[in-house]
């Protein structure tokens, strides 16, 4: 996986691949070592205590798979091509579930962490005391809630610190930023009912809108990998630009669960634009020469320049401080013309009140705008809402055609984390197959071996249903670890099956039968290892630990469902190439009888 998100699933593989080799190396090596000094009975009637309770239930396991799962097998063999359609049909009607929206899926589900940040960003040139007093409304607010969520029993708090700062917001500093931070008891330790998203939103509500700020963002998902709504313009023409964006903002405001709409085109920083008047153009001055008089008036013009030890010291010749604080001062301002005369700078110029942009973003020489919002993904369809912003905007931009866009945000990281795992999948899905095919020496077997591994979806959906939990990214890891372990269990049926009809002679339909009776308790074995040892990951209750249990859910329920898919798909899908290889065996001899006789 490429970009960020490959950097943040890395440890997954770096740490499964070494433990899987190593249970490779134990169950070779160290297990046969371990067996040697188990003593088993010839009669079962020698065992006692929990051996004989062991041999009981394994004799009443055997006795309840010749009762259950042998009839049922017959059954599904007898009907095979219904059998494969039914399991071909629930797949089908679930993928059209996820793509039609009624099942949703995200990029990352928005987890609460165990903070909550409100960043504030006012125009540029703000004093910082006024930035202050505004950061102080959002502390007030954070205040009321530490008292609203206290334990009435043990008198604490659910929320432990609030943190704020002025004059910074992560890594920009300014006087115009702030930032206020309020941390919480861990997830797995409160005593009363609370939730950072709830806490996060009452902050907001609790606050409400700060007069003449630029955006004001509330924070408290465990990770972010972007916006969830970022559209990227490019143009040449600063002014459609900004026409866009304001008509994108007015209908994202429409939508009830969209949020913090805000564009990247900062208000800028209040300045006087100086104009050259046509007395000026007469004296013969020019509009930058007149500029760069008023700047070594007020930034200083360096007079000297001293070196004392080590330090670099500058001397700057300019008005008093009392001199540059009026526009009476600059309009009184002596400007030299080039025959000499000082004229007053009111007389060859204009000056007039304007913003001047804090940053100009370009891209491939072109001027970009992005507009960004958030949404409330617990209650809105990501892939519906996106799908309908798409159209929205492509249907604008036919009135604006100098402007294009793309996604960024979240959606930039979809779309590349998706591409990997297109490509990676393919690589992976050929490597498995070379492996199958060597060992069992067949072409169609290791086909027939993988077709299990798109019914795994079924029980991974069924399993979010039940567990009540979006569809993310992680799910789609889960299924792909979920991968190597179906294959294991249908190897174990198809292994047996080679042994009893290859080996042994055995009819096929008979080796197949026999293949998921006696094999039935190994597969099984296998995938409730595997689902209780993910058990604790299901079950735990800290903020850090759900990030992964989309993934956990995938792999643990897919591979429940997957177990049943494997007893029975597989034996019907083998019997399937089987009449297939017949029916053609029969045509070619048809046609070789047909080419003797004539």
């Amino acid at each position: 996986i490429e970009g960020r998100m490959g950097q943040i699933f890395a440890p997954i593989p770096a740490v499964v691949i070494p433990v899987l080799m190593f249970s490779l190396i134990e169950s070779k090596l160290i297990l046969p070592a371990h067996l040697k000094h188990i003593q088993l009975h010839e009669h079962d009637h020698e065992a006692t205590g929990f051996q004989a309770w062991q041999s009981r239930f394994a004799d009443g396991f055997e006795k309840n798979i010749l009762r259950y799962y042998e009839p049922a097998l017959k059954f599904c063999l007898r009907n095979r091509y219904s059998t494969v359609a039914a399991f071909s049909g629930v797949l089908i009607v679930l993928i059209m579930l996820i793509a039609s929206g009624w099942t949703r899926f995200v990029m990352f589900e928005r987890l609460a962490g165990e903070t909550a940040t409100a960043s504030l960003t006012m125009p540029v040139g703000t004093p910082f005391e006024v930035t202050s007093r505004h950061a102080e409304k959002l502390v007030a607010a954070a205040n009321q809630l530490q008292e609203k969520y206290t334990d009435p029993e043990t008198g604490k708090s659910m929320i432990v610190n609030i943190l704020s700062s002025v004059g910074s917001a992560g890594r920009s500093n300014g006087s115009h930023l702030a930032r206020v931070q309020m941390e919480t008891v861990p997830r797995q330790y409160r005593t009363i009912d609370f939730s950072v998203t709830e806490m996060n939103n009452e902050w907001r509500r609790l606050t409400g809108p700060i007069p003449g700020a630029e955006s004001i963002n509330f924070r408290a998902s465990f990770f972010r990998a972007g916006d969830p709504i970022n559209f990227q313009f490019s143009g040449n023409s600063l002014e459609t630009l900004n026409a866009v964006g304001e008509e994108v903002k007015k209908h994202l405001a429409t939508y009830p669960g969209v949020f913090e709409i805000a564009d990247s085109l900062s208000d800028g920083k209040e300045e006087l634009q100086i104009e050259l008047s046509p007395q000026g153009y007469l004296v013969g001055l020019t509009r930058n020469e007149i500029v760069n008089q008023v700047g070594q008036a007020f930034k200083g013009l360096q007079a000297q320049r001293i070196q004392r030890g080590r330090d670099d010291i500058r001397v700057l010749v300019r008005f008093p401080i009392s001199e540059r604080r009026t526009i009476a001062s600059l309009n009184e301002m002596l400007i030299a013309a080039p025959n000499g005369r000082l004229i007053p700078l009111a007389n060859v110029a204009t000056i007039k009140p304007g913003r001047g942009p804090s940053q100009i973003t370009r891209i491939d020489g072109y001027r970009v705008l992005n507009v960004t919002a958030d949404v409330d993904k617990e209650n809105t369809n990501m892939v519906v809402l996106l799908a309908d912003l798409r159209n929205y905007v492509d249907t604008l931009l036919a009135k604006y055609p100098s402007i294009s866009y793309i996604m960024e945000g979240e959606q930039a990281r979809q779309a590349e984390t998706f591409g990997s795992l297109q490509f990676g999948i393919v690589i992976v899905l050929f490597a498995i197959y070379c492996m199958l095919a060597l060992p069992l020496k067949s072409y169609v077997q290791p086909v027939l071996v993988m077709s299990v591994i798109p019914f795994g979806i079924i029980g991974a959906i069924i399993g979010h249903w039940i567990m009540g939990i979006t569809l993310t990214i992680l799910s789609i890891l889960g299924l792909m670890a979920l991968t190597g372990v179906v294959i294991n269990d249908s190897l174990i049926l198809v292994d047996f099956i080679n042994q009893r009809h290859r080996n042994a002679g055995e009819d096929l339909l008979s080796a197949v039968e026999r293949a998921g009776v006696v094999r039935f308790r190994p597969v099984l074995l296998t995938s409730l290892t595997t689902f209780f040892g993910l058990l604790p990951l299901l079950m735990d209750q800290s903020s850090s630990a759900q990030f992964l249990v989309p993934m956990a859910v995938s792999l643990g329920f897919g591979i429940l469902f997957a177990t049943m898919i494997t007893l029975i798909l597989i034996p019907t899908n083998i019997m399937i190439a089987d009449d297939i290889a017949q029916y053609f065996k029969s045509k070619i001899s048809e046609i070789r009888s047909a080419i003797t006789t004539d």
